[in-house]
């Protein structure tokens, strides 16, 4: 098990909250503690959307709770209905990912009134100091870089799906370690998703980084795209593969052609990462390609029952190397394209 920064980040907020809660002479740093553990987020554009909702959320509440204590006391049912009122007010606002901060704002805001006003608003200040403890960790201290953590889970999602691939037509693997790994590889594939949401959600400032950002969003939905396709066939080989009459005949063609394509997928994401040399020709041979597709057609069609389980393992095959060479085209026209922007900003021609 290893211990990630959101991990790290949430104790150190807790214990700066609690630090600087005793700085100002709070009387419990339990209200600041829990603000922070409810503010800190895996980017630092939620962060500071957080923030921001939880502001409001807290503000508008605590005026509630202050108001409701005015109006109607501070008895068990009066904080009951409050806090069904925030919440309503909350979910209209449409600021959900702050309802929790902001019941624990109109409790402690409720129940503080008996030592005054100023002990009520003494907590709203807890509960602010916890915010903005969580920002400042989350911004300063091991900032979250989601275009890094992205290429680290692609590459860790093929080095997965390359394995599996490459040993699912020879069946060499036992059945409980290949289950164990394509369970890992869904659940990276999972975190990959997650990871380019983050990459999607942070903000360019300049129009140039907007467009620089716009080609590397497109190219890194196409290699989780390419992902996926890979996922499904090996998907489509366990259904089908085995259950075709003649498969055995066929596996070293098969493995062949996975091989030449893992093999190609991998060179790709070193293109990517600017570690293989310019003119390098990496796509698969066609001509084999073509070959293998031709024969396999034939085969098919001159037994169109027993091999037609091939048709769907030919196909995502087919459709894993279409988006394979998407992928290729399109990092290398984002090259192409960066390059010229980096001549014109030098003043080359």
């Amino acid at each position: 098990m290893t211990i990630g920064a959101r991990v790290l980040k949430t104790g150190l907020a807790v214990a700066l909250a609690i630090f600087v809660s005793d700085l100002l002479g709070f009387s419990s740093p339990l209200i600041a503690a829990v603000a922070a553990i409810f503010t800190i987020q895996p980017s630092i554009y939620r962060s500071w959307k957080q923030i921001l909702d939880q502001l409001q959320a807290n503000l508008i509440g605590a005026a509630i709770a202050l108001a409701a204590v005015y109006l109607i006391g501070s008895t068990a049912i009066a904080v009951g209905l409050v806090c069904i009122l925030v919440i309503i007010i909350t979910i209209r606002l449409k600021m959900e990912s702050a309802i929790g901060l902001t019941l624990v704002t109109v409790v402690a805001v409720m129940e503080a009134h008996s030592g005054g006003w100023w002990y009520a608003l003494l907590r709203l200040a807890m509960v602010l100091t916890g915010m903005g403890a969580a920002f400042a960790v989350n911004v300063l201290l091991f900032p979250p870089r989601p275009r890094r953590q992205f290429n680290e889970h692609v590459h860790e999602a093929f080095n997965q799906m390359s394995l599996l691939l490459r040993t699912a037509i020879s069946n060499e693997m036992k059945e409980q370690i290949y289950s164990n790994e394509k369970e890992l590889l869904h659940t990276t594939l999972r975190k990959l998703d997650e990871r380019y949401r983050l990459f999607e959600e942070e903000r360019a400032v300049t129009a140039s980084s907007k467009q620089s950002r716009g080609r590397q969003l497109l190219v890194s939905k196409q290699m989780i795209k390419s992902l996926q396709k890979g996922m499904e066939l090996l998907e489509v080989i366990e259904e089908h593969y085995f259950r075709a009459s003649g498969s055995d005949a066929w596996d070293s063609r098969f493995d062949r052609q996975i091989e030449a394509w893992t093999k190609y997928h991998e060179q790709i994401l070193l293109k990517a990462e600017g570690k293989m040399k310019s003119g390098v020709a990496i796509i698969p041979n066609q001509q084999e390609d073509n070959s293998f597709s031709s024969e396999l057609i034939a085969f098919i069609h001159n037994q169109p029952d027993q091999c037609r389980p091939f048709v769907f393992v030919g196909a995502t095959l087919m459709e894993y190397a279409y988006h394979l060479r998407r992928l290729d085209k399109l990092i290398e026209q984002v090259s192409q394209r960066e390059s010229s922007e980096e001549d014109l900003l030098f003043g080359y021609k």
